[in-house]
């Protein structure tokens, strides 16, 4: 039982879309990560994935819609729902998601 400083983290991260696992908690994997660009269309079959933002801007892209995020805002994109995260400038982020969630999940063209 520790405490963690989310800002101190983010300052690890080094590497746009290389999540940081913080902690495991119930299964699941809260990290942390840096995102500048667009990232590749995909979906996760059998699980769910949250994105808060911490700082900065996130769009979510959709195949039918976009929903942009911005600080103290997030999104559950539901199992199985194909999507891509879009930061046209660096954005800070939380994810939470089940330990076996690949971050590519099933990558799309």
């Amino acid at each position: 039982m520790h405490k963690v400083n989310i800002i101190d983290k983010l300052a690890q991260c080094k590497e746009h879309w290389k999540p940081l696992v913080l902690v495991e908690l119930n299964g699941q994997y809260i990290k942390i990560a840096k995102f500048k660009g667009a990232f590749t269309w995909h979906r996760h079959e059998n699980e769910e994935e949250m994105f808060f933002v911490v700082k900065g801007t996130l769009r979510i892209e959709f195949r039918n819609k976009a929903v942009e995020l911005k600080e103290n805002e997030f999104i559950v994109v539901p199992r199985g729902v194909e999507h891509r995260s879009v930061a046209e400038e660096e954005v800070e982020v939380m994810l939470f998601e089940p330990k076996t969630t690949l971050n590519t999940g099933s990558e799309l063209s």
